[in-house]
């Protein structure tokens, strides 16, 4: 049996550098759902966009602008995330 190694001993292991993602779109891997934002009820707090494992929130000025559905996988994470109640900024809804 071999030894393990610690995390000096490790061989150097491909990295691809920062922001490659927006090269690919894949909000097409939706599952028939999508966020849709209602800015009359937003408080731009911040929380979808923080949330998001896509970076598919979009923002200006430091307040929500909508979704990039581009890259938009729709796992529903703002709308779950989003803090407005009793109705939602952010809601789930079939494509």
């Amino acid at each position: 049996m071999s030894k393990l190694m610690n995390w000096k001993e490790l061989p150097p292991c491909d990295t691809l550098a920062a922001k490659t993602a927006e090269a690919f779109e894949t909000g097409d891997w939706r599952m028939g759902e999508k966020p849709v934002w209602h800015p009359e009820i937003c408080i731009h707090c911040m929380i979808c966009w923080i949330s998001c494992p896509d970076s598919s929130v979009t923002v200006k000025d430091g307040k929500m602008t909508g979704f990039d559905y581009k890259h938009c996988k729709g796992c529903g994470i703002c709308a779950k995330e989003c803090p407005t109640k009793p109705n939602k900024a952010i809601t789930m809804e079939k494509e």
